[in-house]
């Protein structure tokens, strides 16, 4: 009996995503000055910070490590936790991360992202600083030198240097949490088209010590001259310039040290577009020619040049130890340099280390813009050199013109003693050579929405939106999801090869990206928000399409509602300051008559009532912004003062919704700074995740923030904190607090029950390959989630319930479809599913979890053997036994079937649809890589035999 689904493959989307130009990753502290590492010390486990993309659109994605501490090697990688908007129009060129107070850090700690500040640059004068916290920009400051070409910050995190056009470096300073101008340097007939630091060096006592006259005052002088001793200064810096030459600076003077002249052909000049610096001070130069040359800084004079490339070379990256160089640019080749080791023909002396080619790889079908390597590389000496974890491949990110994020482990293919792990799990080689690279779907959640009662299909740009309708026909489209054709042809049937229309385009007035939109699903309301306002319209289908009427009315109705951004008295007021209408995520009840609008960080829950001629908040929920207190490494939701004590073993007692907290309605006619006096709320909370049932009675909401960290807590998870509140929409209430998850949320969604109608089942997807289903009435976790979390083993996007009918159309049994950006799953649940085979089951899946809480930490002790089966999907431990210790049952293959799909990619959407006769049918909205690339300007292409 194989249970069908009617699917609409629709490629006409014409969504083109944005080209990567940039990456950053954190930088790590300096080491002590006083106290030298010895060369036994073993080096900690290997941490990982986040990763900063630039897109030339100018949006700026923030992504996450998502394995742990104990488990570094991570299929998922990095994960985009949030986006930055960027101004309309605009661009990013260069990303610069630096730390906010280095003095704070221990040299083996690695900044979270609340320690961090990032700058960016897109081609015109203004160098942007952006709050993390809050997803915006934090200040901006002019170069006072025209165009920014390039972007670096020093070792120490204490100044940032600006490559001009006028043929000047700007050196801003960063010390205190500030961006001040600082010196120039320089004044050149050229463009500064990249720039880098050199090796710091320790900074000399200014004063000799005066004698130990008295011992408190020789213990006093001791300190301040170990202070003063515990810095370091910059000794110089490298420009790469546009008139074919380097140029090497003073960084103490800003006098011109040296002029190295590079290579030209037939006269022209010769563009450096990117330079580093090793730890023992040798320059590595990449040009507009294809060469790459290494330098002797001291001499300046060339070591060795390598014609690696066949067009321009366009970024570099070093490895952690210095010992290897990657570059790439316009002819999509990366190439591995390293350094090793000759001797001489008699084999009794040895000579220096030189550096060689020792691999290329083409993982990019465009121009490479970007390269960016973790651990970062920090040109120290080689007294001060840090270790790196010799058992863990560094991993080596690049991205271009093709929009996609590639990852690739780059160990040394000399490095044999001991044995490398792969920490991104594509191959069990970790050389960059031999391993195999990971490519991140460039595919974007939220950028397409689907009416389900009105079958139109919606998509947004940078400032721009189109809506098209899914014609009805007189017989269903082919079941692309049925059991017997899972693989096969899936082109459609010629009657539904033009069975849509463009309904709507729309060219928006914003001052930022677009941030979220949200159509309803009669297709009667259109939402969309840029970062400072939320836009509301009716549509009305006609013969000539839809016509969109906005209700201009609707900002000045909701911004009263909005609390302006928390001011720092020690900041002065700038224009970036305003608050404005914008929401992170929308979301319309079923029936359209009200509309759910997160804001942006600080993040409130505006819920709208459209019933009327004019809309109206029914209530402002600030829930997600109510401080928390920490138990161990849970989260227990609330105001600090109203949480019940945690109980002994750190179980935390959720609760009830006769005991939630609720404010007044004299609260409500307070004004809004009396009322948030009164509470301590938190000031970069984002809710970026909402979910309303299908019956319209509840509401989902999940909130991320990244959690605070300080050097004595390195050692906590590094991941962004959250809390899921659930509410009531009939009573318009807070009903319940999720407990908090080690992983922020993925997707949030409303499934129903194997066994009922009822849709009162959230599903949580995690990016760790994990979901788990909360029964909202019930606020418990249900058996059936359990076992559907030992069927998942792929990452979430999106999930829904569709009920299939068999082949004999007697029953029904709930299909739900997972889905990413490169595959679907689909999971048929059936109704025994809900029903424990014994109550002896249920009993033993309870008494097992409680005995896992009160093993405490004992529960790592013994580790399990972990088989998967590929026919059901079911992970089973040693003995037979579960991941919960229980041996599983013989009817779960038979409740719960698992299909892969990995013809559809890569995915923008899948939705689900009423069809002409009110089925249920599906929608897999496309965006292959062929048509994205058709936009774009040939690749770089040369023959290698025959003509050119």
């Amino acid at each position: 009996m194989a249970a069908t689904v009617p699917v609409h493959r629709c490629r006409f989307v014409d969504n083109t995503p944005s080209a990567i130009t940039a990456l950053a990753f954190p930088p790590l502290p300096l080491p002590s000055v006083k106290t030298k590492r010895k060369s036994t010390d073993a080096p900690k486990p290997l941490q990982y910070g986040i990763l900063a993309i630039g897109h030339a659109n100018g949006n700026i994605d923030i992504s996450e490590w998502m394995g742990s501490e104990h488990e570094p090697p991570n299929s998922q990688a990095w994960v985009v936790r949030q986006t930055l908007p960027g101004p309309y129009p605009s661009k990013v060129d260069a990303l610069a991360l630096t730390i906010r107070h280095p003095d704070a850090f221990n040299e083996d700690d690695v900044p979270k992202q609340s320690d961090l500040r990032l700058f960016s640059s897109g081609g015109g004068s203004e160098l942007i600083e952006w709050d993390i916290q809050r997803s915006r920009i934090k200040r901006t400051i002019s170069s006072q030198g025209g165009s920014i070409w390039s972007l670096a910050a020093n070792p120490s995190s204490s100044l940032l240097a600006l490559g001009c056009e006028d043929g000047t470096v700007r050196i801003l300073s960063l010390e205190n949490d500030t961006l001040t101008h600082h010196r120039r340097i320089g004044k050149v007939k050229c463009r500064m088209l990249s720039l880098a630091w050199g090796p710091p060096v320790p900074k000399q006592s200014r004063k000799p010590l005066p004698p130990p006259i008295k011992k408190l005052a020789a213990d006093s002088d001791d300190s301040e001259s170990d202070d003063d001793d515990d810095e370091w200064e910059d000794s110089w810096l490298v420009t790469g310039c546009s008139d074919s030459s380097l140029r090497k600076w003073d960084a103490k003077t800003g006098q011109l040290m040296e002029r190295i002249g590079m290579d030209k052909i037939r006269g022209e000049r010769t563009l450096v577009w990117t330079v580093g610096v090793l730890g023992d001070g040798a320059i590595v130069s990449g040009d507009s020619i294809g060469l790459v040359k290494f330098w002797d800084s001291k001499t300046c004079t060339q070591l060795q040049s390598f014609q690696a490339h066949g067009a321009d070379v366009l970024c570099m990256a070093i490895s952690p130890d210095g010992k290897a160089v990657y570059t790439s640019g316009v002819d999509q080749k990366t190439v591995q340099f390293s350094l090793v080791k000759t001797s001489s023909s008699d084999n009794t002396t040895f000579s220096p280390a030189r550096w060689a080619q020792t691999g290329a790889k083409r993982m990019h079908s465009h121009d490479v813009r970007a390269l960016a390597i973790w651990p970062p590389h920090s040109p120290l000496p080689p007294s001060f050199k840090r270790p790196t974890p010799a058992d863990v491949a560094p991993i080596l990110a690049s991205g271009g013109l093709d929009m996609s994020l590639v990852l690739a482990p780059a160990a040394l293919t000399s490095n044999t003693l001991v044995k490398i792990t792969n920490p991104l799990v594509t191959s069990v080689e970790a050389n960059f050579e031999d391993a195999y690279h990971r490519r991140v779907a460039y595919s974007q959640e939220g950028r397409v929405r689907v009416s389900r009662g009105a079958r139109l299909v919606s998509t947004v740009s940078e400032a721009g939106l189109a809506v098209w309708r899914i014609v009805n026909g007189d017989s269903l489209p082919q079941a692309l999801l049925s059991e017997d054709q899972v693989e096969g042809d899936r082109s459609p049937s010629p009657k539904f090869a033009s069975g849509w229309e463009k309904v709507l385009e729309m060219d928006l007035s914003v001052h930022s990206n677009i941030v979220a939109h949200e159509i309803s699903e009669d297709g009667s309301w259109l939402a969309v928000s840029d970062l400072y306002e939320t836009k509301l319209f009716r549509l009305n289908l006609g013969e000539d399409g839809l016509t969109p009427k906005r209700v201009r009315e609707f900002s000045s109705i909701i911004q009263q509602h909005i609390p302006s951004l928390p001011q720092n008295v020690n900041e002065p007021a700038n224009q970036h300051q305003f608050r404005g209408t914008g929401s992170l995520s929308l979301k319309f009840t079923p029936d359209s008559s009200k509309l759910v609008i997160s804001t942006t960080a600080p993040s409130y829950i505006l819920i709208v009532d459209l019933n009327g001629e004019v809309p109206q908040v029914l209530r402002r929920l600030d829930h997600h912004l109510m401080q928390d207190i920490h138990v161990g490494n849970r989260v227990v939701a609330g105001k600090a003062n109203g949480v019940k004590k945690p109980q002994a073993n750190g179980d935390v007692e959720m609760k009830d919704v006769s005991e939630e907290d609720e404010p007044s309605d004299d609260d409500d006619d307070e004004p809004v700074n009396q009322r948030e006096s009164k509470q301590r709320l938190s000031t970069t909370v984002s809710v970026s995740h909402l979910a309303i049932s299908p019956d319209g009675q509840w509401l989902a909401s999940s909130s991320h923030w990244p959690s605070s960290s300080s050097p004595s807590s390195s050692s906590a998870p590094a991941h962004t904190s959250t809390k899921t509140h659930i509410y009531n929409l009939d009573s318009v209430s807070h009903h319940t607090t999720l407990p908090s998850f080690p992983l922020p949320v993925q997707h949030l969604t409303f499934v129903a029950s194997p066994d009922s109608s009822s849709y009162s089942n959230l599903l949580l997807s995690f990016p760790n390959n994990s979901v788990q289903v909360y029964d909202v009435e019930q606020r418990q976790f249900p058996v059936w989630g359990k076992t559907l979390l030992r069927q998942m083993h792929d990452a979430v996007l999106g999930a829904f319930t569709v009920s299939a009918k068999t082949d004999d159309g007697k029953s029904t049994k709930k299909v739900l479809i997972f889905w990413s950006a490169t595959w679907m799953c689909k999971i048929g649940l059936d109704p025994s599913l809900a029903r424990p085979a014994s109550s002896t089951s249920e009993h033993n899946l309870l008494l097992s979890s409680s005995r896992k809480r009160r093993r405490g930490q004992h529960a790592g002790d013994k580790e399990k053997k972990v088989t998967a089966s590929t026919a059901t999907g079911i992970t089973a431990g040693e003995d037979g036994e579960d991941e919960d210790g229980v041996r599983p049952e013989q009817d779960v293959p038979k409740a719960v079937d698992v299909k892969m799909i990995t013809s559809y990619r890569p995915i923008l959407c899948v939705d689900r649809v009423v069809g002409s006769r009110g089925e249920e049918e599906i929608v897999v909205v496309e965006r292959p890589l062929v048509d994205v690339l058709a936009t774009l300007p040939p690749a770089y292409f040369k023959h290698r035999y025959g003509r050119s």
